[in-house]
């Protein structure tokens, strides 16, 4: 069986993007510093208000990324580096 390189990132990006989103953390997993930080301040910044912004695009971006098949992920997140959905 092959694997795509890169594809390794996209289970464990899209359980932590439905499960922590509003932190960010499934943006620090891969790679996108700028936007996780965005998303872990906005949270933190506003009390927990804006988390419910950002657990509503982590949720989102969390379910792209697993119905997603592994060659389509990595093209779309490893390569092409597109941060936001």
């Amino acid at each position: 069986m092959s694997t795509v390189p890169g594809a390794d990132k996209k289970i464990i990006a899209g359980i932590l993007g439905i499960l922590l989103g509003a932190l960010g953390i499934h943006k620090f997993i891969l790679g996108y510093t700028t936007e996780g930080i965005i998303m872990l301040l906005v949270t933190v910044l506003t009390c927990g208000i804006g988390g419910a912004i950002m657990s509503i695009i982590g949720l989102i971006e969390g379910i792209l990324y697993l119905v997603k098949s592994d060659e389509e992920f990595v093209a779309t997140y490893i390569h092409n580096k597109r941060a936001w959905f």
